[in-house]
This record gives structure tokens, C-alpha cells and sequence, in this order.
């Protein structure tokens, strides 16, 4: 059984649900706005209602909330871009863990991003913001095993609609053209990725970055 979460995004919900209901799959759909605690609680007991166990939670909050420059005043978006990037990840992760423990081979997979090491001007607070992601993912590897174990994703660019809202035609031409592949990645790029850390039970503590190249380690 697989619980899609979402929050504004019905129609691709929707879709994913049918393509995956398609492939013989059950599906249930959790509407949930994971930056408010309250409703981070009232989600994972509906999770419970459906299941005694989870196999995966994998944390996908990801947004950049507004650019900034360096020397601006930051208002409020302080504290919503770690309210999404940060502290929803950091509430559904202890509320999961109940239900993680019962799981198979259960694990964690936080999606963070390459931005956060190679940088960009006008998105540090979002950067900041995975940065914090992966060090919570190198906290709780060692906290929560060997029960449960715990990786992050760090993507490079990808041919998203987070990407139509952030970026331009433009930049995404001339990211694809700097990454040594020539070519953005896709969601079904990380999707495999993640399939192959819930998977294989000795990865734990990593930071996988599939970006073509964009950044080597």
C-alpha cells in the first residue's frame, strides 16, 4: 500500500494515484499543509488508520519560497522557508517513527539538494534550508540505528514544475548545457535513485546526488 501526500498539487495527485492504481498498486491520497504542526498530527494518525506499519517515509517538502538578495531584509521568509524545508521534515519524521519500527526493512529518505554545497545567488535561504535537511539526515542515521535507516537526495537540476515556477527557459537551457550529460534530469531520475536506498539495506547515513555530473564528490 503507498500514501501519496500533497498539498495544493490535486491534479498530479490524481494522476499519480490512476497511474498507480494502474500498475496494480493501493493508493490512498492524504491532503495535509505540513508546515502546521497540528495538521503534521492529524496526518500521521490518518496514516495509522490505514496501516499498522510503514516500509518508507520519504520527506519531500521542497520549496523555495522567494528569492532574496544578500542584503535585503528577509521578513518573514525566514521562517517560511524553514517552516516548509526544515521543520515539517523534522515534525513528520518523530511523528513516523512509531509506525517506521514496525515497518520491513524500514528507512527514511530526506530530498535535499545539490544547491545546498555548489550554491546560488538569490536562493541562499532555501540552500541554507537543505543544508540543515542533510545534517538532520547524519543526525538521525546514527540516532535511529540500526532499526531504521536514514538517507538524503540531493538533486541537481531537474525538468520539474518546481523549476517552471523558479526558473526561467533560459536558465534551465544553460543548466543543461553546463552539466557534462547536456541534460536536465527527471523526476523518474530520483525516483529510481530512491528506490535503490529503501531498497538496499546496508545504505544508510548517504547523501546521494544524481545531477549528471554537476557537482562531483
Amino acid at each position: 500500500m503507498k500514501q501519496l501526500v500533497y498539498n495544493r498539487s490535486v491534479d498530479a495527485a490524481d494522476a499519480l494515484r490512476e497511474e498507480l492504481l494502474g500498475l496494480g498498486a493501493t493508493v490512498h491520497l492524504l491532503q495535509s499543509d505540513i508546515t502546521r504542526e497540528i495538521i503534521c498530527i492529524d496526518l500521521m494518525r490518518k496514516a495509522a488508520d490505514l496501516t499498522d506499519s510503514l516500509d518508507a517515509l520519504v520527506d519531500n517538502a521542497v520549496g523555495l519560497v522567494g528569492r532574496l538578495t544578500a542584503d535585503a531584509p528577509a521578513g518573514t521568509l525566514i521562517e517560511e522557508t524553514y517552516a516548509l524545508n526544515v521543520f515539517s521534515l523534522m515534525k513528520n519524521t518523530s511523528l513516523a517513527i512509531p509506525l517506521l519500527r514496525k515497518g520491513q526493512n524500514p528507512s527514511i529518505v530526506n530530498i535535499t539538494s545539490v544547491a545546498s554545497r555548489l550554491g546560488a545567488a538569490g536562493a541562499t535561504l532555501c540552500e541554507s534550508a537543505k543544508g540543515a535537511a542533510d545534517t538532520l539526515t547524519r543526525g538521525w542515521c546514527k540516532a535511529l540505528a540500526p532499526t531504521i535507516r536514514v538517507n538524503s537526495m540531493s538533486p541537481g537540476v531537474i525538468d520539474t514544475p518546481f523549476h517552471v515556477k523558479v526558473s526561467s527557459p533560459e536558465e534551465m537551457f544553460a543548466g543543461a548545457e553546463a552539466n557534462p550529460l547536456q541534460r536536465n534530469g527527471t523526476a523518474a531520475h530520483i525516483a529510481l535513485a530512491i528506490k535503490f536506498v529503501t531498497e538496499n539495506d546496508f545504505v544508510h547515513g548517504e547523501s546521494l546526488d544524481p545531477n549528471g555530473g554537476q557537482l562531483m564528490r
